[in-house]
């Protein structure tokens, strides 16, 4: 049996979105350590506060500011915190209804472990030392065993609001690409491009899926295409991408390798981006110990027919 591929990949962007006064109204209140819900025309208070009653759809905007003091509705024990979760060692996920509020604020439960944690417990926030206003500027909760925490009677009126966030999105894991995916990539070493022929619809999947999606069946017929192919739609890539050393502007195009039953997407060089068009005939550029092609570049061959691959758009 051949070795099982497997490599590690990480998803690493910032999020950026503004804020409405609602949101910017709570997180500006992090920061001066005042905990803030908004009121519901049939009296509820919603802590995290919404800008659109969920049951009514009406627009809400009357502030209410609630206790940094609650009561632990449910909870679940992380026995083994995460890059970047809140507390480094275990904690309980909590959902904690603040003292005057009518629904759950999910957080972390800083506690000694799971037998320490149950529902119903009482507990207050513990604030971070330094708060810039985010959901970060509760470090925790902690267990606590007094009453409502009395409240400090601000619900506007803080200076500098908060009117952005940028939020680090993050997602690791490990890709392993399957019986067909290793063969194609095992072709790539040898500067080869294999893909794999449904046995009812007949069409060349490159890179192979292991099955056509279109009529379910399992495909193991392999098919080498290429190493030529005609663009058939591309773009103009304008916006430099961090870690990426391609200057810009540059073209990404979706090419449909000679014998190749749909396209696949590749950077397109060797050729001034404005000149680059739909059916021109290019073929793979390899650097040297390159595992997969650089770029493709065009063949000098006269442009394909667009009935030739107008079923490939």
């Amino acid at each position: 049996m051949s070795e099982v591929l497997k490599a590690p990949l990480v998803v690493e962007f910032p999020f950026t979105r503004s804020l409405g006064p609602v949101q910017s109204a709570f997180l500006t209140g992090l920061r001066e350590q005042v905990v803030l819900g908004v009121r519901t025309s049939d009296g509820r208070t919603l802590v995290p506060p919404v800008e659109y009653d969920p049951v009514t759809a009406d627009e809400l905007h009357d502030l209410a500011e609630v206790a940094p003091t609650g009561t632990v509705t449910t909870w679940a024990w992380n026995h083994a915190p995460r890059r970047g979760q809140p507390l480094t060692t275990p904690f309980a996920w909590v959902l904690v209804r603040l003292d005057g509020a009518d629904t759950a604020l999910l957080h972390v439960l800083d506690a000694p472990g799971p037998d320490a944690v149950r529902t119903g417990m009482r507990v207050r926030i513990r604030w971070a030392p330094e708060r810039t206003g985010a959901v970060t500027d509760i470090a925790c909760f902690e267990p606590y065993d007094g009453g409502p925490a009395p409240l400090t009677g601000r619900t506007d009126g803080h200076a500098d609001p908060v009117t952005g966030i940028v939020a680090a999105a993050r997602l690791d894991y490990t890709y392993s690409p399957g019986r067909a995916q290793s063969a194609y990539i095992a072709g790539l070493s040898d500067r080869r491009t294999l893909g794999e022929r449904c046995p009812s619809c007949r069409k060349v999947y490159v890179p192979p899926r292991g099955a056509c999606p279109t009529c379910g069946v399992p495909t193991a017929e392999q098919v080498e295409v290429g190493p030529g192919g005609t663009v058939t739609t591309f773009c103009i890539v304008n916006i430099k991408a961090k870690n990426l050393d391609i200057e810009v502007p540059y073209v990404y195009a979706h090419i449909a390798l000679d014998g190749a039953g749909l396209a696949l997407h590749g950077r397109i060089g060797g050729i001034p981006y404005d000149q680059v068009r739909m059916g021109l005939r290019v073929e793979p550029v390899w650097t040297q110990d390159a595992r997969y092609p650089d770029h493709y570049r065009p063949t000098g061959e006269p442009d394909a027919e667009y009935d030739t691959y107008k079923e490939l758009l």
